[in-house]
């Protein structure tokens, strides 16, 4: 029989190509995470993953200006903070001149209408390395909210748009959310790591920030206590959607391409955007393969993000949104 329908009809050139395109990447949709440093005239790139950096606050600057004429909006801060002001509760995390606090104003004193987004988690400022206060061996659920909610309430006084608890602590969005407005930052978003999964993927971040988990008797070794098993599918969208009844804005999806079977779940049950985070490893694969010459780079970065977004996700939190911006424009 004949075919009355012939798809490949609507295949045949780029341009027809893309006026069928169901999904469209635009520099709009990313979040650049950036990593900052103490010191002047720092630029030093991650070993663990090529061509990324981390930034002092005054190479900060030239960085977000960039970003922005770009055409990306919002950027994703994260510190590195000194080994001599790590305790086990993350004091130094409330300091109001701490480096986050700084971080945040240098960004919108030299980009006001970028958004800044800001990782709460105490990990970068732990001596244990871990996303909560360390009690008896375990780590402290309720303990570690109360902190979270003033530290998302210090970089809401900094200036940040958004407060993003990463930590995956049980209830720290509805803590996080009444501090907020107790205080009077009604319009301060919050954008909560929901499906945060206990991942391999995570270790040129650790290396980035020097935050991994250290190993002590009597002290967990990773983070599979408060982070998602892989293996758990269905309790996404209950982390999700209580998040959402908490408090939360926008809500998130870590690691990526690994999980987008979780993307679309939450897709089809909640009407808030969603973030995807492109993680480190995703990151580093690729480079470590495309310098080999095992893969086309540029090809299979669009393949990936086209899928993530493909997927459900509103927005990506990559390391890769300076690439693909170039390409794409």
């Amino acid at each position: 029989m004949y075919p009355l329908r012939r798809n490949r009809r609507l295949r045949t050139t780029e341009a027809m190509r893309s006026l069928v395109r169901e999904t469209i990447i635009a520099p709009k949709d990313f979040i650049a995470p950036l990593f900052i440093v103490e010191g002047k005239g720092v630029k030093e790139e991650i070993a663990s993953m090529p061509n990324y950096y981390r930034f002092s606050l005054d190479t900060l600057k030239a960085e977000v200006k960039e970003l922005w004429a770009m055409g990306i909006k919002s950027v994703l801060l994260f510190v590195k903070v000194p080994d001599h002001l790590k305790d086990n509760e993350g004091k130094e995390a409330l300091n109001p001149d701490g480096l986050m606090q700084l971080a945040i104003k240098t960004v919108k004193d030299t980009c006001p209408e970028i958004i800044v987004m800001t990782d709460v988690a105490l990990d970068p400022y732990s001596k244990y390395g871990h996303d909560g206060i360390v009690a008896q061996g375990q780590i402290a659920n309720d303990p570690t909210n109360v902190f979270l909610a003033k530290m998302g309430l210090s970089h809401a006084q900094a200036g940040a748009d958004i407060v993003t608890p990463s930590d995956m602590m049980d209830g720290r969005i509805l803590a996080m959310r009444t501090l907020l407005e107790e205080e009077g930052f009604y319009n301060t978003g919050i954008m909560s790591y929901s499906a945060k999964y206990a991942s391999a993927f995570y270790g040129p971040f650790r290396d980035a920030l020097d935050s991994a988990p250290v190993d002590l008797k009597n002290i967990p070794k990773d983070k599979k206590t408060y982070q998602m098993d892989p293996a758990n599918r269905n309790e996404a969208v209950k982390e999700t959607l209580m998040d959402i009844d908490e408090g939360a804005d926008i809500v998130m999806v870590k690691p990526g391409l690994c999980y987008l079977d979780i993307v679309r779940d939450i897709r089809e049950v909640v009407d808030v955007p969603i973030a995807v985070y492109q993680v480190s490893g995703e990151y580093a694969m690729l480079k470590a393969a495309a310098e080999r010459g095992w893969l086309d780079h540029d090809a299979v970065m669009m393949e990936q993000v086209l899928s993530i977004k493909r997927a459900g996700a509103t927005m990506i939190a990559s390391y890769f949104a300076k690439d693909v911006v170039k390409l794409i424009s």
